[in-house]
């Protein structure tokens, strides 16, 4: 198995004075009252949605014309929501882009908007609400996609604000694309053997989950993989 990359966190008890942190007045803990967040992952190649320290904690690689991807948001999507906005689940999203077949098209321009989406100002909620707006405006694998203007709308829509919705629209780089979608590549393949999405990693547990019925909730409730 690999060696969890991300959530490597050291939780520990401190008296803090920043605000949104957790901190310790006259011995009795104080939760962060922050609402989980999205950031894109140190490697570069994910966007973190939720709390670093949920006590689950998943990766998600999907590809923007799976269609199995879309059922997986449609069925789990406001699952998703749930526990993340609770603090229980964090979520790495991870997106692929090995069914576009020349260069920048539909997979690479929608996985783009996610990482212009994400940051300090946009947290989990809406940037689940966001990839939920996405892939639920699929299009059939080989079309043209929705255009950057239809991605902005959809961002807007899901509550992104006003300056990143911008960028969406005007096509402004995200990351780079060819570099993130090879990282996740060898990412999917150390860990599953082959590239097939929709594919859920539990990184607590450091092994692949079984997507059959109810995975999610099982997850939950500490049944794993």
């Amino acid at each position: 198995m690999r060696v969890t990359r991300v959530f490597g966190v050291v939780l520990a008890i401190a008296v803090l004075a920043t605000a949104g942190c957790a901190r310790v007045v006259e011995g009795t803990p104080q939760a962060n009252t922050d609402p989980p967040g999205s950031e894109i992952t140190e490697d570069g190649s994910g966007i973190l949605i939720g709390y670093h320290a949920a006590p689950v904690r998943i990766e998600i690689f999907a590809e923007p014309q799976c269609p199995p991807c879309g059922r997986l948001q449609r069925d789990y999507g406001d699952e998703i929501a749930e526990y993340v906005g609770e603090g229980r689940l964090a979520v790495i999203y991870r997106p692929m882009t090995f069914l576009d077949l020349d260069g920048f098209g539909y997979s690479a321009r929608v996985s783009n908007a996610l990482f212009l989406a994400a940051g300090p100002d946009t947290d989990a909620t809406t940037f689940q609400k966001f990839v939920q707006d996405v892939w639920s405006h699929q299009e059939p694998e080989g079309g043209p996609g929705p255009t950057d203007d239809e991605l902005a709308d959809m961002a807007a829509e899901s509550g992104v604000q006003a300056d990143l919705v911008d960028r969406i629209r005007a096509g402004d780089e995200g990351v780079d694309v060819d570099e993130m979608a090879q990282q996740n590549v060898d990412l999917l393949t150390d860990a599953a053997g082959a590239v097939a999405t929709p594919a859920v990693y539990d990184l607590v547990e450091d092994d692949l989950v079984l997507l059959r019925d109810e995975w999610l909730s099982d997850l939950m409730l500490g049944l794993g993989s």
